[in-house]
């Protein structure tokens, strides 16, 4: 079980988004006003934040929503998980889609401090089920892909 630290969100692609503390997350859509929301595969990113937290050890320095992450999560390793694994927060449920993804041009992070690490650590999600996520609220895994209930 992880614990939501921050839910970001921007109006244009391609920049940081900013820290919004509670979002509404609309059903096959994503988050509301956020530029990356629609109907594809990609409507949210998450992001723990403890692998943040190792990359400013390393005096990166990056604030909520550098990385173009929607939703921050302490206490949860998304890389180690399979696509379609559900996670569950309130009345949301997210199905995880894809993980990493190529960085075609080097971000502003990536120029700063020679890396970024969404590229290898962000995941994506649809969302199945929508509502209200507010930072401080759990997450929890409620199946792990192929593999089962949990």
């Amino acid at each position: 079980m992880g614990r939501v630290t921050a839910i970001c969100i921007s109006e244009k692609k391609g920049t940081e988004k900013k820290n919004v503390h509670s979002a509404r997350l609309i059903a096959n859509y994503g988050i509301e006003n956020d530029a990356h929301a629609g109907n594809w595969h990609r409507q949210v990113s998450l992001i723990s934040k403890d692998r943040i937290d190792e990359f400013n050890e390393k005096g990166a320095k990056v604030e909520d929503g550098a990385f173009g992450e929607n939703i921050i999560v302490e206490g949860i390793d998304f890389k180690s998980l399979p696509i379609g694994t559900i996670f569950k927060c309130n009345d949301v449920i997210l199905e995880l889609t894809q993980i990493g993804k190529e960085c075609h041009s080097h971000c502003a992070i990536y120029h700063r401090v020679g890396d970024c690490i969404m590229p290898r650590e962000g995941v994506f999600a649809i969302v199945k089920e929508g509502g209200i996520i507010s930072e401080g609220d759990e997450l929890s895994i409620v199946s792990y892909g192929s593999i089962g209930e949990v």
